[in-house]
């Protein structure tokens, strides 16, 4: 069947308003997860007060975006707290009181920052849509629109005020407008691609990535183009020169105006207690001192804290052990898991057809020109697997593990990959054979699209059948995997309708149990073994995991502690918090 451009386009719509309700409707009665309460304070204080005290190992961009609704409402910010005036980098205490304890009405807040990040999510969907059919035509396009817009992750984490959509589409942005630099280097293409990259580094730190990424592809394309040193050179000179525009007309003038208000003294102090004593470090911390280049020292600042955040590691649940490393197997279990199972199907199915066309062309014959030429007609295939490529090795090989979200950036390019071999391969197809594959196809984006309505509104807890369904997804992983706090209001709604009147509540998230219980939270920590908790107790998945896990080699803390909650049988609150009434 052909497809017109207008069908095309209303189809394409209707998928991106299904998006839309689905991240909208679901964020009702959803509390505020873990990164959002550092996250909507800091937006907000730089655009109200152009002072980047808070959270400086993220980009600016995403989280002023988040504030500027928030511009319009008559709120209260705690300036005056020691969070604020002395604490160094005090987030959390800022967020906690900005959002909770300052006289502001905390779900309006948590409501209308999470907006623009929807908004973001849907113009990302276009961006995918725009391309892919630029690159293959309308039904690769609509594929790939419709993986993106039934995704259990883009629907779990780009309705959050994070950084983690904002990089998506900056990662997006970026690799398109490099591409057109590279195929036509006039000068407006240099501009446009400075512009877009440095927009793109000032969304997420770890977008730095796109530097060396797009490095690779640039060289391997000027070769290509005349096997010539020379044009070698002149690509890499024409390279720096679109950093130097993301440098000298993004990110220095963003830095400049959210450290406006920031004393200079001040932002000394914090780079001096937070960073550690190397060379590197105290370059930086010296080129603080200097009025001109303390924008750029501090965008140098949150990248140093941001790969420190990535070398430290954290504490983390993992198939039933608790380590304070990372696990090299973690993302790709992970991405194995959390992906619906019918997107790892049609993923087998295009390598196959890939396989089988390889072998039917002789490819390894004349590996060398054909590689080329492959290239040359297939550049954004060919960049998108060196980005993704070099994504998931610095994924694995670093030492955090705290969700699928990190390796989120490349699943867009899986979908434009998958949408564009499928339609590739099924284009060489016989008449019979089409329709073989072509109802397949149908049963596996039916099952996809079904997988993803039923998992409604719990989608940050979203794992496939091969771990058992959602429910029992806790079992491999948790935090932003499936526990980031996202169902305090909903314990809230559980303990009025049973009329709880005292309530221990041991909580992980950026919410506040006070703020939600009252005086019927009777404490927030589960403390001792049954005889000390009789009564009603809930805990976060995040928690009861890591203290009745098995210790992983080198782990010395305590992982037993909540052990004794194993011969009881929970109540589940929207799959993150259990909660069991002790007799």
């Amino acid at each position: 069947m052909k497809l017109t451009n207008a069908n095309t386009n209303i189809i394409a719509i209707v998928l991106l308003v299904i998006c839309f309700l689905l991240s909208f409707l679901s964020i009702r009665n959803m509390s505020l997860t873990m990164d959002e309460k550092a996250h909507i304070p800091s937006g907000y204080s730089y655009l109200s007060m152009q002072d980047y005290r808070l959270n400086p190992e993220h980009p600016p961009l995403a989280k002023d975006l988040s504030a500027i609704p928030l511009l319009f409402l008559n709120l209260n910010f705690p300036t005056e707290h020691s969070s604020w005036t002395n604490d160094i980098n005090g987030q959390w205490e800022s967020g906690d009181q900005f959002i909770f304890k300052s006289g502001n009405d905390a779900d309006q807040i948590i409501f209308w920052s999470r907006i623009p990040m929807i908004l973001l999510l849907l113009l990302t969907g276009w961006f995918i849509f725009f391309w892919v059919k630029k690159l293959g035509g309308n039904k690769p396009a609509l594929l790939a629109l419709t993986l993106f817009s039934f995704s259990p992750s883009f629907l779990a984490h780009g309705r959050l005020v994070t950084t983690d959509i904002a990089a998506v589409l900056g990662f997006l942005i970026a690799t398109y407008f490099w591409l057109k630099f590279l195929k036509k280097p006039s000068a407006k293409n240099i501009f446009i691609a400075g512009i877009m990259l440095g927009i793109a580094l000032c969304l997420k730190f770890s977008l730095v990535l796109l530097v060396p990424s797009l490095g690779i592809v640039t060289v391997v394309y000027a070769w290509i183009e005349n096997k010539k040193i020379k044009n070698v050179l002149k690509y890499l000179g024409l390279s720096v020169v679109v950093g130097l525009v993301a440098l000298i007309l993004i990110i220095w003038p963003v830095y400049q105006f959210h450290i406006t208000n920031y004393p200079a003294e001040r932002q000394l102090k914090d780079m001096q207690t937070i960073l550690d004593d190397s060379f590197i470090n105290d370059l930086f911390i010296q080129g603080a001192k200097n009025p001109i280049i303390r924008p750029i020292s501090q965008y140098a600042f949150g990248v140093l804290m941001a790969t420190s955040r990535v070398a430290g590691g954290n504490t983390v649940y993992f198939l039933g052990k608790v380590s304070g490393n990372a696990w090299k197997e973690y993302f790709p279990v992970m991405y194995l898991l959390k992906v619906p199972l019918s997107f790892h199907i049609l993923t087998f199915l295009v390598i196959l057809f890939w396989i089988f066309a390889i072998k039917k062309t002789n490819f390894f014959k004349k590996v060398g020109k054909r590689s080329k030429t492959w290239i040359t007609n297939h550049l954004a295939e060919f960049s998108l697997l060196i980005l993704f490529v070099v994504y998931w090795t610095t994924s694995i090989t670093g030492n955090l593990n705290i969700g699928v979200r990190h390796i989120l950036p490349t699943f867009p390019a899986m979908y434009i990959l998958i949408s564009l071999g499928f339609f590739r391969s099924i284009n060489r197809m016989k008449k019979q054979s089409k329709l073989i594959f072509g109802c397949l196809f149908g049963a596996l984006i039916a099952w996809y699209v079904i997988s993803s309505i039923l998992a409604f509104p719990n989608y940050i807890s979203y794992y496939n059948e091969l771990s058992g369904g959602s429910k029992n997804g806790y079992k491999v992983a948790v935090d932003s995997n499936y526990d980031w706090g996202q169902d305090l209001k909903r314990l809230t709604q559980f303990v009025e309708k049973n009329n709880i009147q005292e309530i221990k509540v041991a909580y992980f998230g950026g919410d506040n149990p006070e703020y939600r219980l009252g005086n019927k939270l009777k404490g927030t920590w589960i403390n001792g073994g049954p005889e000390e908790n009789k009564g009603w107790i809930a805990i976060s998945a995040t928690l009861l995991q890591e203290n009745r896990a098995i210790p992983a080699a080198g782990y010395d803390k305590d992982t037993t502690s909540l052990s004794w909650l194993n011969n009881y049988e929970p109540i589940r609150i929207g799959n993150s918090i259990f909660v069991y009434h002790i007799d």
